[in-house]
């Protein structure tokens, strides 16, 4: 079986998630969810949601702030435009079909870039780890929620061994903090600002880059 994943692939698979989505995945990725709402409140503005699947994050958003919601999948948007209009959710400006891969936004377009356990689901998560920066303003933050593999050991052995069939369901099981690392050592315009395991096992993470300004940058 490969491991290889496709952007084709992908969408299918969350296709087939999206009338059970919010029941399997809601209660697993809650704290996570908060945590990069809160996150993103804080920075304030315009924010953008790649990867925000039936839109299940948008009612948290405070409503001072301006959303686009973007996703792969066309039939887990159908739930998100449903639950913008049925909860009335003003703030949200856009719900629209994007690659997190090849975004259609201008350079700089947004405060924040929230991706909620999207990166481990993208067939070259360093395209879109550099869309999220390309897309961002100076002074902005990349806000991420990640599974982060062990990379070594038992738990690592596991990871790559269920890399077929997850990949298949349109994520990856390994994923290890060194390719967070080594892209962000690519990129001198970008600094981190906050790595932190979530609760209860710590299986999860929150991850916070700042975009940083021509001018911080110069120093």
């Amino acid at each position: 079986m490969t491991t290889q994943m496709s952007t084709a692939g992908v969408a299918r698979a969350y296709d087939r998630w999206a009338p059970v989505y919010d029941l399997v995945f809601g209660p697993v990725f809650r704290t996570g969810r908060s945590a990069a709402i809160v996150a993103a409140d804080r920075v304030g503005g315009r924010i953008i949601e790649v990867g925000v699947g039936t839109g299940i994050s948008l009612p948290q958003y405070s409503r001072d702030l301006r959303i686009v919601a973007v996703d792969l999948s066309d039939a887990m948007l159908d739930k998100a435009r449903a639950r913008v209009r049925a909860e009335q959710l003003t703030h949200v400006e856009q719900v629209v079909v994007a690659d997190a891969e090849a975004l259609h936004f201008a350079d700089d377009s947004f405060d924040a870039v929230v991706a909620q356990y999207v990166i481990t689901g993208c067939p070259h998560p360093e395209r879109a780890l550099d869309e999220f920066a390309r897309i961002c303003r100076p002074g902005g933050e990349i806000i991420i929620t990640t599974r982060v593999g062990a990379g070594h050991g038992l738990r690592g052995a596991i990871e790559r061994t269920l890399m077929p069939l997850t990949s298949r369901l349109g994520f990856r099981t390994e994923f290890p903090w060194s390719r967070y690392e080594n892209w962000a050592a690519t990129r001198p315009d970008i600094r981190l600002a906050e790595n932190r395991p979530l609760p209860p096992l710590g299986h999860f993470s929150l991850v916070r880059y700042q975009k940083i300004s021509p001018e911080d940058h110069a120093r």
